[in-house]
């Protein structure tokens, strides 16, 4: 069967439309017509002739000192009758125009529902899931060939996507091996003793090696972000028992501000990448350590909720601007740059997060804490 094309079927149902509408119409003047000329005909006395080869004719017998009377009578009889035919002519049109609006709203949304499901798909399509965001073929033929060129666009999408991430995976591997050269002569002269060494030698060694350490630390998160797609997501993991690793594995870290790290997690298990999830809830943890204050808390709360699992990092640091809440997950964004750089962040910690959350099909948002600080909420 030829596949009819949109433009065809909305001809066909609006000229249907039209017809009916216009069948009504006409079916009403009709009947109104008659119905008031009958009715014009009933206010006089009407009788038959005499004459049987003209028995269709109507005689009208007005006495000569009735006439007044009936002029009149009649007169406002004509009045009355035109002014209830353009009143209910009137509210009938509006009735029929409502009812076919009606009508066409219902049926045209059946008619363009493929162009709202295919809107729809369109709104799902993040970088994550190119492959899975193809689009059936459509028996509208415009959208047919709508899906066929959006579908050849993802493929080329996922095709650069796939390039970047190569690129990506294949430069950081590349700078592994020189920046562990450099760190290895680093440590070898640093572990001998140099007597000669001026200040400045001193300062200059001590400034290569924590921008050595700070390259390192870029090309791993780099390597990560690369992996981030073939790492397998069907592991069942305890939130709380990893939750409790990754504030054993900061402890130190935050004995060093003297900040106090709080779990508060249910007995609960998702599905997913458990060296992901680790690492996501390491990284927004250990921001939040950074960037508090001495003596601060950080709390990490996980419970479940139909099916969603709910976890949040807050702190009771300085905050984050309202403004730059959303570009904090931005790649090597700072929100205080002098601050970040001395406490070592490369600018990538959040960015990896966000890309674990999406890698997951979850969400993440950013909001003030009440009591202070920030609060980051991850949904699962």
């Amino acid at each position: 069967m030829k596949k009819m094309s949109l433009q065809w079927r909305l001809t066909c149902i609006i000229t249907l439309y039209i017809a009916v509408i216009c069948g009504c119409l006409t079916m009403f003047v009709y009947k109104n017509g008659v119905y008031y000329i009958d009715s014009l005909q009933e206010t006089v006395d009407a009788r038959e002739g005499d004459n049987e080869n003209n028995s269709n004719e109507i005689y009208i017998s007005i006495p000569e000192d009735k006439w007044d009377e009936f002029a009149n009578d009649f007169s406002l009889q004509v009045y009355n009758n035109k002014a209830d035919y353009k009143r209910n002519s009137f509210i009938i049109s509006t009735v029929l125009a409502l009812m076919g609006g009606v009508v066409t709203y219902f049926i045209s949304g059946h008619a363009l529902r493929p162009i709202r499901e295919f809107s729809d798909k369109i709104e799902e399509v993040e970088a994550q899931n190119l492959a899975d965001s193809q689009i059936e073929e459509n028996k509208v033929k415009e959208l047919n060939q709508l899906s066929i060129s959006y579908n050849k666009m993802l493929t080329r999408l996922s095709d650069a996507f796939e390039i970047q991430r190569q690129f990506t995976a294949n430069a950081a591997h590349e700078l592994r091996t020189p920046l562990s050269l450099m760190q290895l002569q680093l440590d070898l002269y640093n572990a001998t003793r140099h007597p000669g060494n001026d200040a400045d030698t001193i300062q200059t060694i001590k400034m290569v090696t924590e921008q050595n350490d700070r390259l390192n630390k870029m090309v791993k998160t780099l390597l990560d972000m690369s992996e981030l797609q073939t790492v397998g997501r069907d592991e069942v993991i305890a939130v709380d028992a990893l939750v409790d690793e990754v504030l054993a594995d900061l402890e130190p870290l935050a004995q060093e501000k003297n900040i106090k790290l709080i779990g508060k997690c249910k007995d609960i298990t998702l599905r997913g990448s458990d060296i992901l999830i680790y690492r996501m809830v390491y990284n927004l943890v250990e921001n939040a350590i950074k960037y508090n204050h001495l003596d601060g808390q950080v709390t990490v709360t996980a419970y479940q909720e139909e099916n969603q699992v709910h976890l949040s990092v807050e702190d009771t640091g300085s905050g984050i601007p309202e403004e730059l809440k959303e570009r904090v997950f931005e790649p090597f964004f700072r929100v205080d740059k002098s601050r970040s750089r001395e406490l070592g962040g490369v600018g990538l910690g959040l960015a990896l997060v966000r890309e674990i959350v999406r890698g997951h099909e979850g969400s993440i948002t950013v909001r003030s804490n009440p009591s202070g600080g920030t609060v980051f909420e991850v949904i699962l």
